[in-house]
């Protein structure tokens, strides 16, 4: 099997070649992204690998179909990038990696909280200037604060149980789909509604998949209903968030601190270097210019296990795909 892997890293190169053992999988490493554009260069090739940021719309799966990519891979959990009707409509099937070392999100969640709430990242660049005055740097303590947890799947349950048995924390959880195991296993206590999360939560965090019910789930409303001073988290999708509606509720005070590792347009940027260019989208920018706003580019999945283990399972998919023409991992359409 002959494999285009769009939007190659340095790391995703290592991580594959030391993870690819034998000669069924043949991998084309491309640094460039998936797009209407690029499908051209999957032509000769029975698969495409992608990975969040890449597009796989009608138009692309068209292209991909007229080239004969037969799968796609998906090198991380989510397919929102992917139209699955059409993808189906073409013949292609698409495989996902489910989980791939959660710890590595969980833990990076939970440096986030303490990075904004305790201000690592000013103390650093004040230290650096030879500047040690404490002015500015008040935080607060985990212990005894409320945290709501959006979203417990494998990510989301280990975020709580790190705050509820390492910080003693109150962790509470909305989820349409719950964990029976949420409260004994991982210290997690579920609320009826969403809007009681928001309300009674000190530090929101978002863990859920992106999709239509879940689209700007923090919107203006629901970002109303949040505590004052409230400190909120994502890891997981920027579409989870309406960037303007959080703009909004930045400007009047309302929200005390926001940590991102994830936004909504960002394939525009993240992933790439825009240090020597001029950033066009305004929304990012101004979030940027916050004082009270962290944000990474998209860097919690990057860990020596959960690299491996996305490669690990890819491979898996492509090797299961080529031979049977399914895997256990496929994703279909709702």
């Amino acid at each position: 099997m002959k494999v285009a892997v769009y939007s190659s890293k340095a790391y995703d190169i290592d991580s594959f070649n030391a993870t690819n053992h034998d000669d069924s999988v043949e991998m084309n490493f491309l640094k460039v992204g998936l797009d209407e554009k690029t499908a051209a260069l999957a032509a000769g090739h029975d698969a495409v690998c992608i990975f969040v940021n890449d597009i796989a719309d009608a138009e692309v799966l068209e292209k991909l179909s007229e080239n004969g990519v037969k799968f796609i891979a998906l090198r991380c959990a989510g397919f929102n990038n992917v139209d699955l009707k059409k993808a189906k409509e073409f013949g292609i099937k698409v495989a996902r990696v489910p989980a791939y070392s959660p710890e590595s999100v969980a833990e990076f969640t939970v440096g986030m909280i303490m990075t904004v709430v305790r201000k690592y990242h000013k103390a650093y660049n004040r230290v650096r200037e030879g500047n040690f005055l404490l002015d500015g740097l008040l935080g607060f303590n985990l212990s005894g604060k409320t945290v709501g947890i959006i979203g417990t799947g494998r990510i989301g349950l280990l975020t709580g149980k790190i705050l509820s048995k390492g910080f003693s924390c109150n962790v509470i959880a909305y989820d349409v789909y719950p964990n029976a195991k949420a409260a004994s296993e991982y210290g997690i206590k579920y609320v009826d509604t969403l809007e009681e999360l928001l309300k009674t939560s000190d530090i929101v965090s978002l863990h859920c998949p992106l999709m239509d019910s879940t689209y700007h789930i923090l919107d203006e409303k629901s970002l109303a209903q949040t505590k004052k001073g409230v400190v909120l988290i994502n890891t997981s999708r920027g579409g989870l968030i309406d960037t303007a509606a959080l703009i909004s509720a930045l400007k009047t005070g309302h929200i005390g601190a926001v940590g991102l590792d994830v936004y909504e347009k960002e394939e525009e940027y993240f992933f790439g270097d825009s240090s020597s260019k001029i950033i066009y989208d305004d929304n990012l920018s101004r979030l940027i210019s916050f004082y009270n706003v962290f944000i990474t580019g998209h860097q919690a999945f990057l860990t020596n296990e959960a690299l491996h283990g996305i490669a690990e399972t890819t491979l898996c998919n492509l090797k299961s795909l080529s031979q049977d023409g399914t895997s256990e991992n496929l994703v279909e359409p709702r």
